[in-house]
């Protein structure tokens, strides 16, 4: 059975990026973070989870996304394709974490993460 550690990433891609990274750091006052490897402007939460604002497309074809963490990426990605989940791509990385995006029963684009 897949074993769930938290919810550690939320996304959303927008046409308002550049406004909405305004906002999320002026407004909101959350940390830029400097990750080489991902398409989006990335911001740091105090609990160690992290939220990104993206282009349309820049997540895939989705405007939100949450990610849920696991310890093994690869052995959760098993217990997916076991349980007849249709990944939306391979396991990708960037600096510091390795992750990939699944669509559960509802649509929306949901995503695995392991820290590295």
């Amino acid at each position: 059975m897949l074993i769930i550690k938290g919810i550690v990433f939320a996304g959303t891609a927008t046409t308002a990026r550049h406004e909405m990274v305004g906002f999320v750091r002026d407004v909101l006052g959350l940390v830029p973070a400097q990750v080489t490897g991902i398409e989006a402007d990335l911001f740091n939460l105090p609990d160690g989870s992290s939220f990104a604002v993206a282009s349309p497309q820049g997540m895939g074809a989705t405007q939100r996304s949450l990610g849920f963490l696991v310890d093994d990426i690869h052995h959760a990605v098993r217990e997916l394709t076991a349980a007849g989940v249709v990944l939306d791509a391979d396991v990708s990385s960037n600096e510091r974490e390795l992750y990939v995006h699944f669509r559960a029963p509802d649509g929306p684009l949901y995503g695995l993460v392991e820290r590295l």
